[in-house]
């Protein structure tokens, strides 16, 4: 069955291959044979993974969700490297991976130096990678589940983050097939947005993809500074901060349950720090910048939605600014935005979990007996909730401090090897020191890009998933 869904799978990328050489051909570039060939690979491949399927017991367990999410990012990201591959635009298999597995994770880091040399295909499909992953390839694994007759919940209990939402309908490939209404709609409004803003349509569709996708890639080298436009910025500001909120939220916003969006407890803080954090950064720029304050607070509210939602869109080189402010958006890169939404990071709920639990832990100091359950949203955070969160997080934090130093040992420096890290992991793009908003990671070693790919599936799909494939009991048959 797993050989079944992953071939189906390879099936449908083939199709939006096809799709990204017909926009190849309209704009008359040389990478339409790449697109063909890369179609026709993924067809051969997925017909026969599903000859080999044929006839498979339709039922699957929690562990075949867990192996065909992972192997979905990875058969994704090795399929969807052949057009670069092909058209020789990328000319190594490790840098059209890495700009590949960058996409489908919506990370956003790239290793291009001059983007606009780029055939409008390939550009078409970089952004395209990141509105597939961006929401989910086993959300819409999900929605085509039923074909083969088995349940979605094991593949979603397997790529869903660990938190607890509101149910919006009982089935679960409803929700999912609702959801990607949702997703939709926003993009396409986006595009008209954009193209009011005169964004060109090309232009507007790429950036649609990759703002609701929250993944950050450009058709233009300088990203969005390249428009110089207020309007512009402020609207993608906008459609990245409802990107980066839970879409099982926006549905409920969408449908009249007012109520329970606004009461939301993970909205608030998400809200709230994104407010107090902005109106910091734009104070410190309006002191030791010439920005005005309604360009100082523009720069500000972008780059930190942008950091946030983990998008790493940029209007400016924030590692030309104090020390203490890329300090702060570094932090920000951490933080992360909403459990169940593009983004990526360790999550507000998260951190609101961890708050609540360090303040218990002050007040079993002096009341060793006091039984204090940890609420959210009214309902009480269970312990195996609360140990799955702590192990994350340190998981989390080992996982940084252990490729921090193996950057360096490879020869990057220290500020450069953090910043990679942690923009890795989060799935957020930019880095820091010499890997910041205004420069690409084509310096970064080969050896290094492996590692970070690997980093980068590994925040996409909540660190779990993936380790979990690492131990031997998971292969244990009982």
């Amino acid at each position: 069955m797993i050989y079944r869904i992953i071939g189906f799978l390879l099936l449908i990328e083939a199709v939006m291959l096809f799709c990204c050489s017909g926009v190849s051909l309209f704009y008359e570039g040389d990478d339409l044979l790449s697109f063909l060939y890369s179609s026709g690979i993924c067809i051969c491949v997925g017909l026969l993974l599903l000859f080999i399927g044929k006839g498979a017991e339709r039922y699957l367990g929690r562990r075949d969700g867990y192996v065909i999410v992972t192997v979905a990012w990875l058969a994704f990201s090795l399929f969807g490297m052949l057009p670069f591959y092909l058209s020789g635009y990328i000319p190594t298999i490790t840098d059209a991976f890495f700009e590949t597995m960058s996409g489908f994770s919506s990370t956003g880091a790239s290793i291009l130096d001059d983007i606009e040399r780029l055939p409008h295909g390939l550009l078409f499909w970089r952004s395209m990678t990141q509105w597939i992953g961006g929401l989910g390839i086993v959300f819409f694994t999900i929605a085509v589940l039923p074909i083969f007759g088995v349940s979605g919940i094991q593949v979603f209990a397997a790529e869903a983050s660990a938190m607890a939402h509101d149910k919006v309908h009982p089935r679960i490939g409803i929700t999912a097939k609702w959801i990607w209404g949702v997703y939709s709609g926003m993009t396409g409004a986006l595009i008209v947005l954009l193209y009011f803003g005169g964004m060109d349509i090309f232009d507007c569709v790429c950036h649609a993809f990759t703002t609701t996708g929250t993944g950050g890639f450009s058709t233009k080298q300088d990203s969005i500074a390249y428009f110089n436009s207020p309007y512009i910025e402020y609207v993608i500001t906008i459609f990245m901060f409802f990107s980066g909120t839970n879409f099982t939220l926006l549905l409920l916003l969408f449908t009249g349950r007012f109520k329970k969006f606004f009461g939301n407890i993970e909205l608030k803080w998400y809200f709230v720090s994104v407010a107090l954090i902005t109106i910091g950064i734009a104070v410190g720029l309006y002191a030791t910048t010439p920005m005005d304050s309604e360009e100082a607070f523009r720069k500000s509210i972008f780059q930190v939605v942008s950091l946030h939602t983990s998008t790493g869109f940029a209007t400016a080189d924030y590692m030309t600014w104090a020390s203490v402010l890329w300090g702060i958006l570094a932090v920000v890169m951490l933080m992360g935005a909403c459990a169940g939404s593009t983004t990526g990071g360790i999550k507000c709920i998260r951190l609101l979990i961890l708050a609540k639990i360090s303040r218990n832990e002050f007040t079993h100091i002096t009341h060793p007996n006091a039984v204090l359950p940890v609420r959210v949203n009214k309902q009480v955070i269970s312990p195996s909730l609360r140990s799955t969160i702590l192990a994350f997080t340190f998981l989390y934090a080992i996982i940084i401090i252990f490729s921090t130093l193996t950057m360096m040992g490879l020869g990057m420096g220290m500020v450069e090897s953090l910043g990679c890290a942690i923009s890795s992991l989060g799935n957020m793009g930019p880095g820091l020191g010499e890997f910041g908003p205004s420069h690409s990671w084509s310096a970064v070693p080969t050896f290094a890009k492996w590692i970070l790919s690997f980093l980068m599936l590994l925040g996409r799909l909540e660190i779990f998933t993936v380790l979990l494939l690492f131990t031997s009991n998971f292969w244990k048959k009982n």
